[in-house]
């Protein structure tokens, strides 16, 4: 019954996190409507009072509602790929010796039916999240190996030493540099599904490129593996 509990207690985790994951897109996407203040945009006018072409109240609880939501995403996530990772385990652990006993032969049984499926088919629902970790990861093919203070990518979550598995749509492959500035680009103001492994334990982030007061859109630098 573990294996059970855990796979329904992960599922239900990640169903609350499509919810957050849900709501943070749509903060977004209100604070970035056109001439809106966007994520991190002044509040102010040229005269230093607050700017009477927005509800500035409704923009800071705005803001502050999706700074509690990256905490709680960030913590749900580690939570879902800590579970994960002990499904896995199960998943390739050997085959336990029977002898029969009703209660060997449950415990072999659902060894078994984790082993028939990889833990990511196990626990998402028929409409994947575009946020759910595979098990099946592809090959990183960059690390990060800078990120500047108080920079989106600080800001989101992403962590020096973290190895790019996938960003948005782009994973392994030619011309990845150039791919990663166009998703980069093209998904301004929006959050993007981040797969990267962190000491060696995959872990899901949404990284949402925007300006900001320093270069580019990110705050980062990727170094191609």
């Amino acid at each position: 019954m573990v294996a059970t509990n855990l796979k329904a207690e992960t599922k239900s985790l990640i169903e609350k996190r499509d919810f957050m994951e849900i709501e943070m897109n749509s903060i977004i996407t209100r604070l970035s409507q056109p001439g809106g203040p966007g994520i991190t945009g002044n509040l102010l006018d040229s005269e230093g009072f607050p700017r009477s072409d927005i509800d500035v109240p409704a923009v800071r609880a705005d803001r502050l509602r999706l700074s509690e939501l990256r905490n709680d995403y960030k913590e749900i996530t580690e939570k879902i790929s800590e579970s994960l990772q002990v499904l896995h385990s199960a998943r390739l652990a050997p085959k336990p010796l029977v002898s029969g006993e009703g209660s060997n032969n449950q415990f072999a049984h659902l060894v078994n039916t984790v082993s028939s499926a990889s833990a990511h088919d196990a626990l998402t629902k028929d409409t994947h999240s575009s946020m759910d970790v595979d098990i099946n990861l592809g090959v990183p093919f960059a690390i990060v190996d800078e990120i500047v203070d108080d920079s989106p990518a600080a800001e989101d979550g992403l962590q020096l030493g973290d190895q790019i598995v996938k960003f948005g749509n782009v994973e392994s492959g030619e011309g990845l540099l150039q791919r990663l500035a166009s998703e980069a680009q093209s998904n301004q103001g929006r959050a993007v599904p981040l797969v990267v492994l962190r000491q060696g334990v995959p872990t899901n982030l949404a990284l949402t490129p925007r300006s900001w007061q320093g270069r580019g859109l990110l705050g980062c630098h990727f170094r191609i593996l």
